[in-house]
């Protein structure tokens, strides 16, 4: 069968056909945009980003990422693990918010520096 998608890996949003069977894809122009069809059929994933509340800051809210792409079907788990967490102030770029979110070993961090009050 053969399922169309739209590259979201550069502003060109390229209109894509995979072969779900041969993972052939058509409609690229670029390495990068076959890769990412056969990755969104084969498993496909993505970088949550939000923000987190925090507590004695300058800021009351921080933003923030899965430091790498989670798979697709953890995404709504995800976002419900970030928004129950509440961070103290100072934060720092990089600071772990939640580890191994939803046990996919891979950690929410922060994305902006908060100092305390």
């Amino acid at each position: 069968m053969e399922i169309e998608l739209i590259c979201i890996c550069c502003p060109k949003g390229c209109h894509l056909k995979v072969d779900d069977k041969s993972l052939r894809v058509e409609g690229n122009n670029c390495p990068r945009g076959a890769e990412y069809g056969v990755n969104e059929i084969t498993n496909p994933v993505r970088t949550i980003t939000s923000t987190v509340k925090v507590e004695k800051g300058e800021a009351v809210i921080v933003p923030v990422k899965t430091k790498e792409p989670i798979p697709k079907k953890l995404t709504m788990g995800c976002m419900e693990e970030i928004n129950k967490a509440v961070i103290n102030a100072p934060v720092k770029i990089g600071d772990v918010v939640i580890k191994n979110v939803l046990g996919t070993g891979i950690d929410v961090v922060a994305t902006k520096n908060v100092s305390g009050i």
